[in-house]
């Protein structure tokens, strides 16, 4: 089986099921590509191998035919797209829920100086949640994911997956047989697409710009997370200045502290159960701002229906000038959480998100805001306190109590997102190991990791503390919302012109219509830089240094060991040395090098004379897809002769797999070795031995004893370097690599049979 690059393949790989991909047969890339036919690299190769067409494994056919393995994001099941659906009301749109807690008093800070003016950006609300939310992301981002999952490195590995831009360095052949690894290409010739593809691939600068803005992208919603959690929670817990007068800033800011920290303890249980929890509250919340804003149209002014009018936003800017464009930070808060439903699509559907935003959250947030535009026309005076004095008397305590529950939930929308762009990031060596927790066994995707939610928490209470009131935070929380959503619309671009090969026209008409009004809004929160919009730069600061720091080692460290890699003479030489013991045992050495032996290899044996009686090289490695599916995961490749019972393995992983599987990894790593053996000999001479021997050296030196080998590396930057790169590698990536997991932690490899083995590499 081919590569869609047109690769032959011709090597003894296998995978756990045995299956070997051994075969002569060129595929096109797509449609209007020339066909490529190049012979795989030498490093690919099983030394003796003789090319020739042997045999079509049943696995490696049915690999073609599988559109992915995504668990509940490809069901037809209604039951489960409504459950999804349901459970989405809690977890993603709380925050945009949440936002008529805030977006008149922040859009009108100095009063409302004209009663039309009410109008105007009623219908800026209007149009904006319609261009932003319901046709920006429900109806076109969302179909941009990658096997169900969404966020900005999904987007980023779609591109590398179609495009030769990725810059991970481990990329082989083998790969993009993965099913996953396919995308579905629209069946036409486009010389544009061509000649964007072309391009990107060429530059080098494209290249790290298109990494460098996935990066980007992923540290504006990390300090959403921290701000939308502040300004939701704060909010909420305001409105008991209108019940009391002895309620002071003070015992607001301390209140919310302690419900911000509780939020957080909660989130170790996972997003199935925070779902079914919040999802009752959040569906209360919404019959509750659609009602009150029905009550409030239908009784102070049902004309502001003619807001759907366009003219009165245009009268607006001919009143207020720049005021207006100034205002337009406050009626991007009416969108906040957008990013929530491509972010968080990995926990739930397309369909179910679509249902959910369609069927309720649309009609009932346009219902809220259409209601105290009414209520405003008759109280102007009152716009700073707009929500909790345009409700009915009545109701207010049951209104209050279920919005500070509301802003809770709001919270979570970004949390949840937060954490699966983590855990993107972090599958594509671009941040820091830390420990990922799958919450969920009945539905993928959803996770809890406890580091980053230690951060958060630390963060959005430093942040309540210090700023106090909602005006100051909001200005910091447009920029996080709208800047995150550009980059998001950048990289759409991209898919559209490159995969989609969607009609030019069409790709102006996105940039002049959406892309235009997002610039537009950004442009109106950058004006309040100074006042409080710092703060999601200052968090992007920091977090870009830590990404592109560990993303920048991780690339040299890896290239070190390719330079470095042993030969195929140099094993032979090792394990056939009589001055050194062997012994009985299984040794399995781990690495990240896919393409050859680890020079930690051969500095182990010159201070530790001595081998197992057989020997496996692991390649622990992450491909840029969402998942792999369980019998692709293993790649076994056996180092000539047969004798030295020397064995190579690449177990590969998508961005959202989980990495502790139920069965221990050592026991599923030896049955797909057997498996291996077994298919290696039934496709081969005999060579004077039967796979059963092999199959019972390798149970003999599994019941003798295991030991994992772990290279335990110094990383220093060699002699002569510039100061920037010995402060990058000596001290940054060396402190955070002190404090954060270890490799050998993610597979669980018991400590007692575990031997780090140390060496320095100089970068």
């Amino acid at each position: 089986m081919s590569t869609p690059g047109g690769s032959i393949q011709n090597s003894n790989f296998s995978t756990p099921g045995g299956s070997k991909r051994n075969s002569n047969a060129n595929i096109e890339e797509d449609n209007y590509e020339q066909i490529h036919s190049k012979q795989t690299p030498d490093h690919l190769l099983p030394e003796n191998q003789h090319p020739g067409l042997k045999r079509h494994d049943s696995l490696d056919i049915e690999a073609a035919k599988i559109g992915g393995h995504h668990g509940h994001h490809n069901t037809k099941d209604w039951g489960v797209i409504l459950t999804l659906a349901f459970q989405s009301i809690g977890v993603v749109y709380g925050d945009i829920g949440t936002s008529p807690l805030y977006v008149y008093s922040s859009t009108f800070p100095n009063g409302i100086k004209h009663q039309d003016d009410i109008l105007g950006v009623l219908s800026l609300i209007f149009y904006t949640i319609t261009l932003i939310p319901v046709i920006k992301y429900v109806a076109i981002v969302l179909h941009a994911n990658d096997n169900g999952d969404g966020g900005t490195f999904a987007l980023y590995s779609k591109l590398c997956r179609y495009a030769k831009v990725g810059l991970i360095p481990s990329e082989q052949p083998e790969d993009r047989e993965v099913s996953n690894f396919q995308l579905e290409l629209p069946n036409k010739r486009n010389t544009i697409s061509s000649k964007v593809k072309k391009s990107l691939e060429q530059s080098n600068f494209a290249k790290f710009a298109l990494l460098f803005v996935a990066m980007l992208g992923t540290s504006m919603v990390v300090g959403d997370g921290i701000l939308t959690p502040s300004i939701s929670v704060l909010s909420a817990v305001s409105g008991l200045k209108q019940a009391t007068d002895s309620m002071t800033e003070g015992k607001i800011v301390i209140i919310s502290v302690i419900i911000l920290i509780t939020l957080f303890m909660l989130q170790r249980f996972g997003t199935d159960k925070v779902g079914y929890g919040f999802a009752p509250i959040i569906s209360i919340w919404f019959s509750l701002i659609a009602g009150i804003g029905v009550y409030n149209f239908v009784k102070f002014d049902p004309s502001v229906a003619k807001a759907i009018n366009p003219k009165y936003i245009i009268d607006y800017f001919k009143r207020n000038g720049k005021d207006g464009w100034i205002s337009l930070g406050g009626v991007v808060l009416a969108i906040t959480g957008t990013e929530a439903m491509f972010a968080d699509l990995g926990h739930f559907t397309v369909k179910s998100i679509q249902i959910s935003m369609g069927c309720v959250v649309y009609p009932a947030i346009i219902t809220a805001y259409s209601g105290q535009a009414a209520w405003l026309r008759k109280h102007s005076d009152e716009v700073l306190d707009t929500f909790y004095k345009s409700i009915p008397h009545a109701l207010y305590w049951p209104v209050f109590v279920v919005a500070v529950m509301a802003a809770i939930i709001a919270s979570q929308a970004m949390i949840s997102g937060t954490f699966s762009i983590i855990k993107q990031s972090l599958s594509l060596g671009c941040f820091p190991r830390v420990q990922v927790v799958h919450t969920s066994t009945k539905y993928e995707g959803q996770v809890y990791i406890p580091e980053i939610n230690y951060l958060l928490m630390v963060g959005c209470v430093l942040v309540t503390a210090s700023f106090r009131t909602t005006e100051k935070i909001g200005n910091a929380y447009g920029i996080a919302v709208i800047f995150a959503e550009t980059l998001t619309s950048g990289f759409l671009v991209v898919i559209m012109l490159v995969i989609w090969k969607t009609n030019i026209l069409l790709v102006i008409l996105y940039v002049l219509v959406i892309s235009s009004t997002e610039y537009t809004y950004l442009s109106a929160v950058l004006y309040k830089f100074d006042k409080g919009g710092y703060l999601p730069f200052s968090f992007a600061l920091v977090l870009m240094f830590i990404m592109c720091t560990w993303n920048y080692v991780y690339r040299a460290k890896y290239n070190y060991e390719l330079d470095h890699k042993v030969s195929h003479d140099a094993i032979k030489d090792i394990v056939t040395n009589t001055n050194i013991s062997h012994m009985g045992g299984l040794g399995i050495f781990y690495s990240e090098l896919a393409h050859g032996i680890p020079p930690i290899f051969k500095h182990y044996v010159d201070n530790v004379p001595a081998l197992h009686s057989v020997i496996v090289f692991v390649s622990i490695k992450s491909l840029p897809v969402s998942r792999v599916a369980p019998e692709e995961r293993f790649l076994f490749r056996r180092v000539k002769p047969n004798e030295l019972y020397v064995f190579r393995c690449v177990v590969r992983y998508g961005y959202t797999d989980v990495r502790n599987e139920k069965e221990s990894f050592e026991k599923i790593l030896i049955e797909r070795l057997k498996d291996f053996i077994e298919y290696d000999y039934g496709t081969e001479p005999q060579q004077g031995r039967i796979a059963d021997e092999d199959t019972v050296k390798v149970d003999k030196a599994w019941k003798s004893g295991v030991v994992h080998l772990v290279g335990e590396h110094e990383i220093v930057s060699r002699a002569g370097s510039s100061v920037g790169k010995r402060f990058l590698i000596n001290y940054a990536y060396n402190f955070m690599k002190k404090n954060l997991r270890q490799s050998y932690s993610v597979f669980d490899v018991p400590h007692k049979r575990l031997l780090k083995v140390g060496m320095t590499y100089e970068l």
